[in-house]
């Protein structure tokens, strides 16, 4: 099959077809002062007319001249949210010796609204959480119950630079619908039999030459007009050979380690666990929740903190993202998302700082 058309109405249509199969729908609403990611159970939920303003350290909400669902950057959630949960309890056990598997129940997410970069950053963490030896079983069964609906991106953010990361700003492989939204219609194309058999349910038409030449021109202009740029260096040769560089003591200055960027990255994948009990010490419980390399504690061992200063603990996080995430699991760990440079409090933007240390190395 190849494209095909819907009106924007059959949008609501796709919202009830996969509540009537039993998914709990995810996708972007307006919630307060940003889109959020919640359970959608109407097409009318989504924020039709809505964009935002970004920038370092800076992300707004604002009235467009239109109607358009999915014309928003990426806000403060990422996909993540859903499949690698920011805090679950692992077990439970008693002074009976008794001891209680955590007994999940696997919601069945279909997640509307997938974006190239954040399309790549779920295929980042199947391979970190639901591969190798020991994959994380809660994140396999999340991730295999998934139906993914992404979205073309044709309106590109001022922190976005996933153009230079070579994830977007059209959605790769991985979904099960691909949506390209056109003034009064939506391009689709079913990318697994699960996407052609749910389409087949939808009133839908083939899309013309016009149609699809339209939604491709769409993208090419998108990615020419990328807020930001991946300098292109070898990322893993410069932050390789920078580990002594003295931008890192600059960063520090201005780098609170609050754990901002890591807790919005939609591929940072750290936790760690903590016991707890009840007020009579009969029930403990030990719960998993996300964790951050710019914590102290993230790198304790007997004595103290390997990294105790904010230098390295940046360094740590910029040169795990960039350069030895290709040594564990085979590429870069950025989609290029620019959530962490619109929700970092002091504006440190992660393209400028690789400039930064590219021109150093030159000098």
């Amino acid at each position: 099959m190849g494209h095909a058309t819907i009106d924007t109405d059959e949008l609501g249509t796709l919202v009830q077809v996969l509540i009537a199969d039993g998914y709990q729908v995810i996708g972007p609403t307006m919630t307060g002062s940003a889109i959020e990611l919640a359970e959608l159970t109407d097409a009318g939920q989504l924020p039709a007319g809505w964009g935002v303003e970004t920038g370092p350290g800076h992300y707004r909400l604002h009235r467009r001249e239109d109607d358009a669902m999915f014309a928003h950057s990426a806000g403060p959630q990422s996909w993540k949210t859903f499949l690698h949960p920011p805090r679950r309890k692992l077990w439970s056990s008693d002074t009976d010796g008794s001891f209680q598997g955590a007994d999940e129940e696997t919601p069945r997410y279909a997640l509307l609204g997938v974006r190239g970069c954040d399309l790549a950053a779920i295929g980042k963490l199947r391979d970190v959480l639901g591969g190798g030896t020991y994959p994380d079983s809660s994140f396999q069964a999340r991730h295999q119950a998934l139906f993914i609906v992404a979205v073309n991106c044709t309106e590109p953010g001022e922190v976005c630079f996933c153009a230079s990361m070579g994830t977007g700003p059209a959605a790769g492989p991985g979904a099960d619908l691909t949506l390209t939204e056109m003034s009064d219609h939506f391009l689709v194309e079913a990318g697994t039999d699960a996407g052609r058999e749910l389409l087949a349910r939808i009133d839908h038409r083939d899309a013309t030459t016009d149609e699809t030449g339209a939604a491709r021109s769409a993208l090419e202009m998108a990615a020419h007009r990328m807020g930001r740029a991946m300098p292109e260096v070898d990322l893993r040769a410069l932050l390789a050979g920078s580990r002594e560089s003295s931008h890192w003591e600059d960063v520090a200055e201005r780098c609170l380690t609050c754990g901002n960027c890591t807790m919005v990255c939609p591929t940072c994948f750290c936790t760690t666990t903590e016991d707890v009990t009840d007020l009579t010490g009969d029930h403990a419980e030990r719960w998993q929740h996300w964790s951050s390399c710019f914590e102290l504690d993230f790198s304790h061992v007997h004595g103290g903190s390997v990294r105790s200063s904010g230098e390295s603990r940046y360094r740590q996080w910029l040169t795990h993202k960039l350069s030895t995430w290709y040594d564990q699991f085979g590429g870069s760990g950025c989609v290029g998302c620019g959530r962490c440079i619109a929700w970092c409090p002091v504006g440190i933007d992660l393209t400028e700082e690789i400039s930064r240390l590219a021109e150093s190395a030159h000098d």
